[in-house]
């Protein structure tokens, strides 16, 4: 076997073992940037539930809550303390008819238990409750919200990809047509012009197939932002369009009835009412006495000869306090909690009736985005089929050069048109939706 030399300046083992790490991180980099996520819809919305930042907030108020929930709680539960005193009074000795008492240091450890009791503590209680609730309300709207914003942009991704797609196969006609034309020119068969006129239209879609994709990748990012899921990820959707405009859906969710006790909005306000109502209870609470009570545990030890310990062992007490005259400020406080109450019940009828009121206008609104849609949906297919007829016709000459311009304007008129359709409906049955607590 031939002996093979390795050259001095060779990379010894620790500048290969660099350069392995180096790859293997290099490698790890690339599979994050490839990191693809294949969602449908439900999935969208339930992985955007899981990590979005919004929706992690919210849980964390929830469990804020209920730890506050706890410190009221504590408040009327029994307080135990451990304590130890230390005193030295430097060979100080009491003189007391002719003898003296030596004061020699001592130490005393204590333990005490007390509990206070008042009726605010017992109504903070109370309120903490709803306060809690309330947070849960937040919390269930958070995930109404979230679910709604991913449902609208992903659905907006989707109708762009339809476009683009259109616009693409459109621009493939274009330019087969310009190539036509050119050659025609070339042949004398066919003006200049009219070659530079559809060299315009092409550049026109052309131009339109970008802008639709600068908004699709825009839309990718958003939906990314919404999910909560790495920058660097991939989104594959799966869900297609036709799966998520259902006709026979939109119609039952335009005729069902409003039960407003489901509406997260209703919820919050009769929180609120209930609110208002325990705040009057609370002012009232001011006229109730404070009861106390605790228990003292002491030990005293001496260190050196014994002394004169005056220190019970074990000591109990209890006390009651009603407070009598604070010059009607107490009475004042009443009165402005239960101004505040009526003032909440006014607030809750008002919104009511303005929810009842919505319900009707948001059905009426769904009904015509759907119906409008429908007939823009129309209006695309047709102006695709006049688009692609004007083409043919204008290769055997049977069609002017002002028709395939117009053609190729309608058409893009169309698709921006079917695109505002489609997020109308969208829209218009997120808001029924929640506005139905579904």
């Amino acid at each position: 076997m031939a002996n093979i030399m390795v050259p001095r300046n060779k990379m010894n083992s620790k500048g290969i073992l660099s350069v392995v790490l180096l790859l293997s991180m290099s490698l790890g980099v690339h599979a994050q940037e490839q990191q693809t996520l294949r969602l449908s819809l439900a999935d969208a919305q339930q992985y955007a539930v899981e990590h979005n930042y919004t929706m992690q907030n919210a849980s964390l108020d929830l469990k804020k809550a209920e730890y506050s929930k706890w410190q009221t709680l504590s408040t009327m539960l029994p307080q135990v303390s451990a304590g130890f005193d230390y005193q030295n009074m430097c060979g100080y000795e009491m003189k007391l008819s002719g003898f003296s008492i030596p004061m020699d240091p001592n130490g005393t450890f204590s333990i005490t238990a007390s509990v206070a009791l008042t009726g605010a503590q017992i109504v903070g209680t109370m309120l903490q409750n709803i306060a809690n609730e309330m947070t849960n309300i937040n919390q269930k709207q958070t995930e109404q919200t979230t679910r709604s914003q991913v449902r609208s942009v992903y659905v907006s991704i989707l109708v762009m990809e339809d476009i683009v797609g259109l616009l693409d196969s459109s621009l493939a006609n274009m330019e087969q047509l310009e190539r036509t034309t050119q050659e025609s020119v070339a042949a004398g068969a066919a003006e200049q012009i009219a070659a530079d006129k559809l060299s315009v239209q092409v550049a026109s879609l052309r131009n339109s197939i970008k802008a639709n994709q600068r908004s699709l990748q825009m839309l990718y990012n958003s939906l990314i932002l919404q999910l909560g899921a790495d920058v660097n990820s991939k989104l594959e959707l799966t869900t297609k369009l036709d799966e998520v405009l259902d006709l026979n859906y939109l119609g039952g969710l335009a005729m069902t009835d409003f039960n407003i006790e489901k509406n997260y909005n209703y919820q919050l306000l009769e929180q609120n009412e209930e609110l208002a109502k325990k705040n009057v209870t609370m002012a009232w609470m001011d006229f109730t006495p404070t009861v106390t009570a605790y228990y003292q545990y002491s030990n005293k030890v001496y260190f050196g000869d014994e002394g004169m310990n005056m220190t019970p062992p074990n000591m109990i007490g209890a006390s009651i306090k009603l407070p009598l005259f604070t010059s009607a400020q107490r009475y004042s406080k009443v009165k402005v909690a239960q101004i505040d109450y009526a003032e909440a019940l006014n607030s809750k009828q008002q919104a009511e009736d303005g929810l009842r009121v919505q319900y009707n206008q948001l059905r009426y609104d769904l009904v015509n985005a759907v119906e409008t849609y429908e007939i823009q949906k129309t209006n695309l297919d047709v102006t695709k089929r006049v688009f692609d007829n004007t083409t043919e016709k204008y290769k055997y000459g049977h069609a002017s050069n002002l028709e395939v311009t117009n053609a190729s304007t309608d058409i893009i008129t169309a698709q921006s048109n079917y695109i505002q359709a489609v997020m109308n409906v969208v829209a218009a049955e997120v808001a029924l939706e929640n506005l139905l607590g579904k």
